[in-house]
């Protein structure tokens, strides 16, 4: 199953004018689960930032997460990278139709290639690593574009359902991934070789909020890969299941999940 042609269909709705955009990246960050964790993990880091700060969207996509940021703080400085170049004109062009454009930019680049001219305050990886096989380069470059005890925020699929592949030889949800998850060993070991301290990590998508995945995005992503007629019957899914997905949500980010689907990892450069 991919995802990509399905997020190509809803940014031709979505991207035509900066409002819908706007409603867009709402219903993501309200639908999406790792989109509750990403911000109660920025929150956190906000207490300690009371200056001037430089941030790198590393695999920014539609520019969710990069826009949050920006909007956090009139002085912090965001940076997108994303490998298609259409999407990157696209953000860019948002940038400046809303008039963020001298706190918010998007440029192309290869995650095992780029390194920012600057050095970061942190780094934000939102299911991006799941998609690169060289993780080990790209752990390397994030550590070569951070400052010193600089944060790298990280979000992906764990190896324990991660990618809803739940044996060894199962076959990945997303034909996107190339892999299907990382053990918290793994990912631990691979940021420690590439020059991390301090690194936290921690199970998402527990039992409540595998069950809000399923409701909020596999069954909907599945019935659209049938048919595209399937975006008119949409709204009224989601009216259904709105409410009970956002309790599920709201379990799996306050309570500590002892095993699930989703790793958010924080790990600080030495």
């Amino acid at each position: 199953m991919n995802y990509d042609p399905i997020k190509f269909s809803l940014g031709t709705v979505f991207n035509k004018t900066p409002f819908l955009r706007k409603v867009f990246y709402l219903l993501l960050d309200i639908l999406l689960l790792r989109a509750w964790h990403i911000k109660k993990a920025v929150a956190n880091w906000k207490k300690q930032q009371n200056k001037p700060t430089y941030i790198l969207d590393a695999g920014c996509g539609f520019g969710q997460y990069s826009y949050y940021l920006a909007r956090q703080n009139a002085a912090w400085n965001v940076l997108g990278i994303d490998v298609k170049q259409e999407q990157v004109a696209d953000c860019n062009s948002f940038a400046k139709q809303i008039g963020f454009e001298n706190r918010l930019s998007f440029a192309e680049g290869d995650l095992t290639t780029f390194v920012t001219e600057k050095p970061a305050d942190m780094i934000l990886s939102v299911d991006v690593m799941e998609h690169i096989l060289d993780d080990v380069q790209v752990f390397k470059n994030f550590a070569a574009s951070l400052k010193q005890n600089g944060l790298l925020l990280i979000s992906t699929p764990s190896n324990l359902g991660g990618s809803d592949v739940h044996e060894e030889d199962g076959e990945s949800f997303i034909g996107e991934h190339v892999r299907d998850g990382y053990s918290i060993e793994d990912i631990t070991a691979k940021l420690q070789m590439a020059g991390f301290t301090n690194i936290e990590a921690a199970y998402s998508y527990g039992t409540a909020g595998h069950i809000s995945w399923i409701l909020s995005m596999k069954l909907p992503i599945s019935v659209l890969n049938i048919s595209k007629l399937f975006f008119i019957l949409l709204p009224f899914y989601y009216l259904a299941i709105f409410w009970f997905c956002l309790i599920l949500n709201a379990i799996d980010v306050l309570f500590e999940q002892k095993q699930g689907s989703g790793l958010i990892v924080k790990a600080y450069k030495a």
